[in-house]
């Protein structure tokens, strides 16, 4: 019963509008979030990580100029995964210049290696959370792909090493989709939270059954609808959309 008005109470905020990404603040269980939701069917979600000569786009504003001189507007953006020092990701990543790093299967340190972990895939009209295991099984054919972990709801479950007595608090990120792949949910926490607590925000409230951590602390958020567009340090993988620039702006 909790599932289900949870369920009524997100399709009643998150219902996108058309052409627009809806960006809301919330609170769940005591905790404070900024969700995003995009509707993967209509807006154009990629990723983002070098630009034309290589070079790490790294911030907002950075990659904001970008798209503008391609005629375009960045109205939604967030970390999206997690990477080495010199920004390079450390799993899985393809985006339109092809693929920069192979899939990430073994177990490892930190949270990415927190098994199992996920790979966040965008195909023409969809966007899912897929299991490193299922996706290498299932090869899909990905225009964007970036591999995270670890995951945070898988098949409508929690990670099985999630706590609810954790004393593990941190700001953090990362993504949820639906079934049939038109729903793609971003979330951010606004106080630090556990793993536990951040998985129930997507199975619970969000009733998303597949959803992927991207990372913690460094988490960042692009939402200019808010009013925010968060600075820091360079950041490695980007997932944004953008919308084009009606002439004359």
């Amino acid at each position: 019963m909790i599932r289900k008005a949870a369920a009524f109470l997100a399709a009643f905020w998150t219902a996108p509008a058309v052409g627009a990404v809806e960006c809301s603040d919330v609170a769940y269980e005591g905790s404070r979030y900024t969700i995003c939701e995009v509707d993967a069917a209509r807006e154009q979600l990629q990723l983002f990580l070098r630009d034309g000569d290589g070079q790490i786009y790294g911030h907002f504003s950075t990659l904001e100029t970008a798209v503008a001189e391609d005629g375009k507007s960045l109205i939604f953006a967030t970390n999206a995964g997690m990477y080495h020092r010199d920004r390079s990701p450390v799993g899985l990543y393809t985006d339109e210049s092809g693929e920069e790093m192979r899939l990430v299967t073994n177990a490892g340190p930190g949270n990415f290696g927190l098994l199992p972990n996920g790979v966040f895939c965008i195909r023409e009209g969809r966007a899912d959370v897929i299991e490193t295991l299922a996706f290498k099984a299932a090869a899909p054919d990905c225009t964007y792909a970036t591999q995270s972990g670890p995951m945070l709801v898988i098949g409508g479950e929690l990670h099985p090493r999630f706590l609810p007595d954790s004393d593990s608090f941190y700001i953090r990120n990362g993504v949820g989709t639906s079934a049939d792949g038109s729903r793609a949910v971003f979330a951010i926490s606004r106080n630090a939270v556990t793993f536990h607590k951040f998985g129930s925000l997507f199975r619970d409230y969000l009733d998303l059954p597949q959803a992927l951590y991207f990372d913690g602390n460094i988490s960042r958020l692009h939402a200019p609808q808010l009013g925010r567009s968060d600075a820091g340090f360079m950041m490695g993988p980007i997932v944004g959309v953008v919308e084009d620039t009606p002439a004359g702006e």
